[in-house]
């Protein structure tokens, strides 16, 4: 099975490399070059002979947000999404399916969210994953298509665990602003059968909520990872030293929402670990 890959540098990226290499899947990279090509010999090398293409491209947000790396954020999004749905469209043989990664941070704060809600955030992170995901969606004339919202992954080889993991590890983690705020989250294991999972099922299309079936808060996260570690997590990190260190940025880590991952259930998905206890203990203690 031919899979083109963008985003393959990042942290989910490089775990599906290393998840299906040498398995059926034999990976097309598009790097960051790959998108200044032309649009024909974008699509020749990239998406002509793809039985799947994942589009995983985007800049961290955790971040300051300087207008520049605002920019960047979307550019990097929305630019390379752009271009892979408008080559996937004019290419002659199509691929069976396109997955473009979105992120849970386009609902509200307020409600709990399935893949129905269209409760949406109006924030500069809901603005940019809509546009983001009304530019996958371009493609579902003559494709199937998927968009998985993720939550926080958490992995011990990136993301937000890994760097939270330094801090933690000697007895200075915390609780995040007042720690009420919703963490819905999912262990890599469960993401990489997610894209396993949604490759293999013809019936689901549109969005998919990736995240596990228990979301929690983070003051339930934090106590749970303390104890894991059997590390004091007794610090707080008050909204205004995040502010100061992030600026608008901060949103990302001081908002958070809950959501359910419906389709995936009603679909038949089995999640490994669907407990944040579960899943901090596999990750730290096995």
């Amino acid at each position: 099975m031919q899979v083109s890959l963008s985003g393959s540098s990042g942290f989910i990226g490089q775990e599906l490399i290393q998840k299906f290499s040498g398995t059926e899947w034999n990976f097309i990279i598009i790097d960051r070059e790959s998108f200044a090509m032309d649009d024909d010999t974008f699509t020749t090398k990239n998406i002509e002979g793809a039985d799947v293409v994942i589009n995983l491209a985007g800049a961290p947000i955790i971040h300051r947000w300087s207008e520049s790396y605002k920019n960047e954020i979307y550019q990097s999004r929305i630019g390379t999404t752009r271009k892979i749905a408008k080559c996937i469209i004019k290419s002659r043989t199509k691929p069976k399916v396109f997955i473009s990664a979105s992120a849970i941070g386009i609902y509200d704060s307020h409600s709990t969210h399935t893949e129905e809600s269209t409760r949406f955030s109006d924030d500069f992170l809901g603005k940019v994953c809509r546009e983001w995901e009304a530019e996958a969606l371009a493609a579902q004339s003559c494709c199937r298509v998927v968009i998985i919202r993720t939550g926080v992954v958490l992995g011990r080889n990136g993301g937000a665990l890994a760097s939270l993991h330094k801090m933690f590890s000697v007895g200075l983690g915390g609780v995040v602003g007042d720690g009420q705020q919703d963490f819905s989250w999912i262990h890599v294991r469960d993401l990489m059968n997610i894209f396993d999972f949604v490759i293999a099922n013809d019936k689901i299309s549109g969005i998919v909520n990736g995240v596990a079936p228990n979301p929690t808060t983070n003051l339930h996260f934090t106590k749970t990872f303390g104890k894991v570690l059997t590390q004091p997590a007794i610090m707080k990190v008050p909204n205004f030293a995040l502010k100061a260190l992030y600026g608008e940025g901060a949103i990302s880590l001081l908002n958070g929402q809950k959501v359910l991952p419906e389709k995936l259930l009603k679909n038949g998905f089995v999640f490994q670990f669907p407990a944040i206890e579960s899943a901090l203990l596999n990750l730290y203690r096995i």
